[in-house]
C-alpha cells in the first residue's frame, strides 16, 4: 500500500466516523431507539452522564424511557471533533452541545459536553465500542455541573 492510498484510506476512514457521529445526532432529533443502538456494538462500555458509573451496551428500554422525557427532538451539536485512525480502531474527541425542551421544565435545556469515542471496523463498517461523556463541575465546594462553559 503507497502513502497515498493509507492517506486516502484515512481521510475516508475519518469521513465516515464524522458520518457516523451525526447520524448519532439525527437519531436522538428522531428519538429513533433502534438508529441511536446501531451505532454501538452490544457490549459497548459507555460511560454516560446518567447513573450508574458505567453501562454495556444501548439498554433500548432505558433509552426510550429516556427519550420519552423530552416534548419535541433532541438537538446535538457535534463539534471540534479530532479523529485517529489505526488500521481497524480510530478514536475520536470533541464537544457536544445538547439542547431541547425537557417535560415538566420550563426553561429550554441547552449545554455543552465534552465527548471521547472509541470504534472498531466490524466487517467494513465503524462502531463504537467505547464512549465516555462528561460535564465539569465547579470545585467550588458547590459541586455545580459547569453548564455555562461552551467550546472557544
Amino acid at each position: 500500500m503507497t502513502t497515498a492510498t493509507v492517506t486516502d484510506t484515512t481521510q475516508q476512514d475519518t469521513s465516515t466516523i464524522l458520518a457516523l457521529i451525526a447520524s448519532m445526532a439525527r437519531a436522538r432529533y428522531s428519538k429513533s431507539v433502534q438508529d441511536i443502538a446501531a451505532s454501538y456494538t452490544p457490549n459497548a462500555a459507555i460511560f454516560s452522564l446518567a447513573p450508574p458509573l458505567i453501562h454495556h451496551g444501548i439498554d433500548l428500554e432505558d433509552t426510550q424511557a429516556w427519550l420519552d422525557t423530552w416534548d419535541g427532538p433532541i438537538e446535538i451539536e457535534p463539534r471540534d471533533f479530532e479523529v485517529t485512525v489505526a488500521g481497524d480502531t480510530a478514536f475520536c474527541h470533541g464537544y457536544m452541545r445538547l439542547a431541547g425542551n425537557k417535560k415538566g421544565v420550563e426553561q429550554r435545556v441547552s449545554f455543552w459536553m465534552r465527548e471521547t469515542l472509541c470504534f472498531v471496523r466490524k466487517e467494513s463498517a465503524w462502531q463504537i465500542v467505547h464512549e465516555h461523556t462528561s460535564v465539569p463541575f465547579y470545585m467550588d465546594g458547590s459541586l455545580r455541573p459547569a453548564f455555562d462553559l461552551a467550546p472557544e
